[in-house]
C-alpha cells in the first residue's frame, strides 16, 4: 500500500478543491471540452485550465487536444482507487465504534445485572 500513498496524496489534494470537485462531478456524467467544464463558473477559461492541470496531476482526469478543443475525462480508475481506500478506513472504524458500543453497553450495566446474563 505504501507505493499508492502519493498518488492518493495528489489526489485527495486535488479532490480538497470545490471548483476541482465540481469539475468531477462533471466529468463523471461524461467528457467536456474544457469551454463547456469553465461555462458554469464564475472564472476565466485560464483559470479552469488550471483546475484541469491539477486534476491530470493527480490522474483523476485526462485531456486530449484535437486543434484548438482540449476535451477531458474522468479517469474513473483512479477515484475507484481512493473510494477502495476511504472504504477500508470507514470498514475500521465502524468496527471500532462496535467494539466501543459493546463496550460502553458492557460498563453501563451493574454488576449484578452482568452475573446473572
Amino acid at each position: 500500500m505504501l507505493n499508492h500513498e502519493v498518488p492518493l496524496d495528489r489526489v485527495f489534494q486535488a479532490l480538497a478543491d470545490p471548483t476541482r470537485r465540481a469539475l468531477v462531478d462533471r466529468l463523471i456524467r461524461g467528457p467536456a471540452t474544457v469551454s463547456e467544464l469553465a461555462q458554469p463558473l464564475p472564472m476565466s477559461l485560464t483559470a479552469v485550465l488550471q483546475h484541469v492541470q491539477v486534476l491530470e496531476a493527480s490522474g483523476l482526469v485526462r485531456s486530449e487536444k484535437v486543434g484548438r478543443v482540449r476535451t477531458c475525462h474522468i479517469e474513473s480508475a483512479v477515484l475507484r482507487e481512493a473510494e477502495q481506500w476511504i472504504a477500508a478506513r470507514r470498514t475500521s472504524w465502524e468496527s471500532r465504534l462496535d467494539r466501543l458500543g459493546d463496550r460502553l453497553a458492557d460498563t453501563s450495566t451493574t454488576p449484578t445485572e452482568r452475573s446473572s446474563t
